[in-house]
């Protein structure tokens, strides 16, 4: 059910799924609708979609593509999850559904080691900052923060800094109850 534009938290049409390289174009004008997000190119999505699949999801809402989370496996870090953009249409905030997205990528096979979540979230950034916290207490793990890539240093003044979150560690078995709760 809609209202006012918005997806009614009781709505059972959601499906929570691996992207399939189909669904690059989709995803490419999705984080288009996300602002601030960086675009990339729709081949960087196709990527995603195809090669890093498994350690990304995509939600519809009546066949439509309404979120996106793109991640990998950290190299020589096989127990982190590195979360590189989230996007949700505005029309289905307030469904958590980025949180969701986020377990759905740990309850796969290729996530099974993963005892740690990175992401790199500007300052400003209220919303990633509230979804990544509520992550946190989902799976009762700390947050540490560092300064990753800064804007002068790193982005020559072009860009904001980056503050890589680290959340974790945290134990498989305190996953479960996560898992259910955001099911």
């Amino acid at each position: 059910m809609t209202i006012s534009g918005r997806v009614d938290r009781d709505d059972h049409d959601l499906i929570l799924r691996r992207p399939t390289p189909e669904d690059g174009v989709a995803v490419n004008d999705l984080v288009e609708q996300c602002k601030p997000l960086d675009e990339n190119s729709v081949y960087c999505n196709l990527l995603q979609c195809s090669h890093f699949s498994e350690t990304c999801s995509i939600a519809e809402l009546d066949g439509e593509p309404v979120g996106f989370v793109s991640g990998y496996i950290v190299p020589e870090e096989d127990n982190s999850l590195f979360v590189w953009q989230v996007a949700v249409s505005p029309k289905a905030r307030g469904l958590k559904l980025a949180k969701r997205m986020i377990i759905d990528i740990l309850r796969r096979p290729a996530s099974r080691d993963v005892r740690n979540i990175k992401t790199t979230i500007t300052p400003d950034n209220k919303a990633s900052h509230g979804v990544f916290k509520s992550v946190a207490r989902e799976l009762g793990a700390e947050i540490e923060r560092d300064v990753l890539f800064d804007a002068k240093e790193h982005f020559d003044g072009q860009q904001k800094t980056e503050v890589l979150w680290n959340i974790g560690p945290f134990k498989r078995a305190d996953l479960m109850p996560a898992l259910m709760s955001a099911a």
